[in-house]
């Protein structure tokens, strides 16, 4: 979807996959494709705050930074101490309020 995409909305759809493809590589254990890949999300996603497309940015980005810092203290080494349940969930907000989360 965020290659079709010719406004720079698509760097919002690409930090979200960036993101989320940080928090697969922590699930499987990879730290470096965690750090790695949450940082240029994080990055990509810091344009977009508070929200875009009805995507709650600020918090999902809050989440991700406060993660990234985590595991860059904990290393390789530890990364079974981080808490999978922590993994954040998108929050989506229509025009009528109404909320979704993913």
């Amino acid at each position: 979807m965020w290659l079709e995409e010719s406004d720079d909305v698509r760097y919002l759809y690409q930090g979200i996959l960036q993101v989320g493809v940080g928090y697969l590589h922590l699930m499987r254990g990879n730290h470096h494709g965690a750090v790695t890949k949450l940082h240029s999300g994080c990055a990509l996603l810091n344009y977009f705050k508070p929200s875009c497309m009805g995507v709650q940015v600020s918090s999902l980005l809050t989440t991700a930074q406060t993660h990234l810092e985590l595991l860059q203290v904990l290393g390789a080494e530890r990364l079974s101490e981080f808490h999978l349940e922590n993994i954040p969930t998108i929050i989506v907000v229509s025009g009528s309020g109404n909320e979704a989360r993913t």
